[in-house]
């Protein structure tokens, strides 16, 4: 029976909450203000390019897409008129094409030379969740040349053009991660029915699933300051192009489930790149640069190059910053700076294979935070062997084989062409708290990772970690704090420097400090038979089910050995109305799904046996591995916490 509503209720000192986005702009924006002096030859230049007014300057023409008959109701297919008003700008030279405010469902849209597509704030492009509307184009796709469906908004083969405004491009990708590993991830769709049969590095190629922002072969692109959300595969792409602006541009991959390799911002054998002030929360390497893979990577050869990385902040996702692992083109004078790591799962992350080949040569990282990222420093060259090194099995009919699986595993010749070098790469300036393990390197003693210079760097870890096969590294300044006496293993590491250790006990007094805490809700109330969950109130009140309240911070304390649900009311409105806060556990999907109206501070403790590989979807976590808690936090009304466990 429910309760009186304002008999549980509970008062509050209402203070003002800060989103995560807005600290996140204040973040970046101190950063810009901060890192002009002593800037390098490639920065200035590269702003002399992209600073420069005339840059990628489109004529003051206005296009608005309704005059064409766009309807923007969220259910008329707008495709065609969209383009419509995209070519009739082109036709006359050029042109800025706006949107009234309104949701205009999709498919592909490509954007043609001297065009701008402005998507003001209050407008969305919501991809159609139909294959039929993105028509095969040729391009290339982890690396390899195929055939792959057009992106939602496209600029291919073309010159100058801009894709601006604060506006939504939506990919509506569930769709297409339903499809490729089913609802929960893992339990179904074409990766399991690849996995059973041996062709795990098959279905990433065969799902054919459609990404959000893609430039390809084109030049003078400016895109700047719109949210992508819910992309299908990777986020915003430029493949084989010069000149290429990415400006504060915010990625969103997590709402609604999460996205395989739905990386934030791919640049792919391309040149003259600035990527700065961007935001990106995604379920794979958040800001990556690749180019190419194996056999046809080497056949095309094309360099990623003269490309700086700036002023970013990551949040879930696989690598704050990642080189590769399409790495066959090879990588040189990259810059990447003023990066905040918050709780994603990898910090600079270089992967490769025996098969990739390339040379990654005079790379620069430098003022980097990162904060709860497991693995700092994660270099492997020997990256996902079940993906990596492609063999088509013998039970399939040779005329089934598609073309894609013959570039795939195509070898490469001779051999040693196929060792990737990573080589010339300098560390400056790096701070990382609250880590699992401090250095992963694993190179090939063919070539190892040589000539790295790490500079005034300080680590924060539980574990110390390893290097396989490097050569030539120096540390100045380079501090490694440590739970224990422990040192890093050493493999082949020939006038390698080490960094200087220190016992550091601070993270065992803050789990300490979590467990008092703890202690004091769990001897609240211990949970009855059928539930798992202890909520409480900012004044460590409990909160009952069903009860009504008015709290700005709520804390729940989970044990999952079964389903956990728990709902609570609050007033909204003018406080006669009284809307349901669900909380809900599903343990085989590991997600924790909260849905209300109104935003709380929450802090959600889970009982877990081991540390996750990731948890996407939260603000911040921390793993206390001696008493197996995971703590989470996070400020919103309706979301989706996910915790993935390790690979």
């Amino acid at each position: 029976m429910r309760t009186d509503p304002m008999k549980h209720a509970k008062h509050l000192n209402l203070l003002p909450v800060l989103p995560a986005l807005i600290l996140g702009i204040i973040f970046v924006t101190g950063l810009s203000s901060c890192a002009d002096s002593g800037k390098s030859d490639l920065v200035k230049r590269l702003e002399e390019i992209f600073y420069d007014p005339s840059f990628a300057k489109i004529p003051d023409v206005p296009f608005n897409v309704a005059d064409y008959g766009a309807v923007g109701d969220g259910e008329t297919l707008d495709t065609k008129a969209i383009q419509d008003c995209i070519d009739a700008a082109a036709e006359a030279g050029g042109g800025v094409v706006s949107f009234p405010q309104g949701v205009f469902h999709s498919g592909a849209i490509f954007v043609k030379s001297n065009v701008e597509l402005h998507i003001d704030e209050g407008v969305t492009i919501k991809a159609i969740q139909d294959d039929s509307h993105y028509p095969e184009i040729w391009s290339r796709i982890a690396g390899v040349e195929m055939y792959w469906p057009a992106a939602l908004i496209n600029i291919y083969e073309q010159k100058n053009v801009r894709v601006t405004g604060k506006g939504t491009i939506d990919g509506n990708g569930k769709y297409w991660w339903d499809k490729f590993w089913g609802d929960p991830p893992r339990s179904g769709g074409m990766y399991t029915d690849y996995l059973a049969r041996g062709l795990r590095w098959a279905v990433d190629y065969d799902c054919k699933r459609v990404r959000a922002v893609v430039a390809y072969e084109s030049e003078d692109i400016l895109l700047k300051d719109f949210t992508v959300k819910r992309s299908g595969f990777w986020t915003v792409t430029n493949t084989y192009c010069k000149r290429v602006h990415i400006d504060g541009v915010i990625v969103r991959n997590n709402e609604g489930g999460f996205g395989p390799s739905s990386d934030g911002i791919n640049t792919d054998s391309s040149s003259d790149i600035l990527v700065e002030n961007c935001d990106i929360d995604c379920n794979d390497d958040n800001l990556c640069i690749k180019a190419g893979k194996d056999a046809d990577g080497l056949r095309v050869n094309r360099p990623a190059e003269n490309i700086v990385y700036r002023n970013c902040i990551t949040r879930s996702g696989h690598g704050l910053f990642t080189l590769g692992s399409e790495t066959s083109g090879g990588m040189r004078n990259i810059e990447v700076y003023g990066l905040k790591a918050i709780g994603t799962s990898m910090g600079l992350r270089f992967k490769s294979a025996k098969v990739r080949g390339g040379v990654m040569e005079n790379i620069h990282f430098h003022n980097i935070e990162m904060a709860g990222v497991t693995y700092p420093f994660h270099f492997e060259m020997n990256w996902y062997p079940a993906y990596s090194y492609p063999t088509i099995p013998e039970n399939i009919p040779e005329d089934s084989i598609p073309d894609r699986w013959i570039a795939l595993t195509n070898p490469v010749l001779p051999p040693e062409k196929g060792i990737p070098e990573f080589k010339n790469i300098s560390f400056t300036d790096i701070t990382v708290t609250d880590a699992q393990q401090a250095f992963f390197v694993n190179a090939y003693e063919e070539k190892p990772m040589s000539n790295l210079q790490w500079k005034n760097v300080s680590i924060q870890a539980e574990e110390a970690g390893e290097i396989n096969h490097a050569l030539d590294w120096t540390m100045e300044d380079v501090a490694l704090h440590l739970p224990v006496s422990e040192e890093i293993k050493l493999n082949n590491a020939v006038n390698v420097e080490l960094p200087e250790y220190f016992i550091e006990t601070t993270g065992r007094v803050e789990e300490e400090k979590v467990l008092v805490e703890l202690n004091e809700i769990l001897s609240l109330s211990e949970p009855g038979e059928g539930t798992a969950m202890i909520a409480i109130d900012e004044e460590s009140g409990i909160i009952n089910s069903e009860d009504t309240i008015l709290s700005e911070k709520i804390t729940l304390v989970m044990r999952p050995d079964k389903e956990n649900t728990f709902r609570f009311y609050e007033p909204w409105g003018d406080g006669v109305v009284f809307s349901p806060v669900d909380i809900n556990l599903s343990v085989p999907a590991n997600q924790l799904i909260v849905s209300g109206e109104k935003s709380h501070i929450w802090t959600f403790y889970v009982k877990i046996i081991e540390k996750p590989h990731a948890v996407n979807g939260a603000d911040t976590w921390e793993y206390y591995p001696d008493n197996q808690w995971l703590k989470l936090n996070k400020t919103g009304s309706t979301f989706t916490i996910q915790v993935r466990s390790i690979k």
